[in-house]
């Protein structure tokens, strides 16, 4: 079996939930530093909608990166540390990828190899963008991003989006769902807006570090906004 990569979304609706979720920004290093099989993670927090750089303290993230399903599915089942953040939160949803491709580095690294075993009747795309921002930068950056990103809530195709990192403002990373390949192109390249955007991504340099990554998405486990996303290899 190859490297499979997970990411878990936490919805928390009390103060004291919240407040529990922000500690274990920090306190769930420890025992995730000691998970078998797991080969790269990143907690992450939440932006609020419409690519607000401000936090959404209600949703946070765990990007994980594994050895094999079989570790994945152990973790999640067992360990300890999974029924902690359910007793918490009031929904919990982990999506299971396979790496398409990926280019660029986190935390100096690039932590997604290929998949071997893609499954060519699966169209479905999700798509991670990550990038730390220059600090001479984020002012204009923040002032051009709401624009950049405006058309794609209307996107045809487009079934999820969320913006997450692990630091606000300066570690930011876009995570999102595509019907197709084809959804996601027409996004990307008839956007002006977006087109825009990329032109000055390479005229101003203005990131120290970024990575793009496509993934197959091909199962699930529990619910998000009351549905359930690719239960059993099928798709939404």
């Amino acid at each position: 079996m190859s490297q499979i990569t997970t990411l878990t979304f936490f919805s928390y609706d009390s103060f004291a939930a919240k407040a529990w979720a922000f500690g274990m920004m920090q306190f769930a290093h420890k025992p995730l530093s000691k998970v078998d099989g797991l080969q790269f993670y990143k907690l992450l927090g939440s932006g609020r909608e419409k690519f607000n750089p401000l936090p959404d303290w209600s949703t946070y993230a765990l990007l994980q990166v594994w050895d094999d399903e079989t570790s994945a599915d152990t973790f999640f089942k067992q360990h300890s540390l999974v029924s902690r953040f359910r007793k918490k939160t009031n929904e919990q949803f982990t999506l299971f990828m396979k790496s398409i491709k990926a280019h660029g580095e986190w935390s100096g690294k690039n932590p997604f190899q290929k998949s071997k075993d893609l499954d060519d009747n699966n169209t479905a795309l999700a798509v991670i963008t990550r990038a730390t921002i220059k600090p001479s930068y984020l002012i204009k950056f923040w002032k051009y991003v709401p624009i950049s990103q405006r058309p794609i809530e209307n996107s045809d195709g487009l079934l999820y989006t969320k913006g997450i990192g692990e630091v606000p403002v300066i570690q930011m990373a876009t995570f999102s769902i595509w019907k197709d390949k084809v959804s996601l192109m027409n996004f990307a390249y008839n956007s002006k807006e977006h087109k825009e955007a990329i032109a000055k991504t390479r005229a101003l340099n203005w990131y120290s570090e970024e990575l793009f990554s496509r993934f197959q998405p091909y199962k699930s486990i529990g619910q998000w906004q009351g549905r359930t996303w690719f239960d059993d290899g099928v798709n939404p």
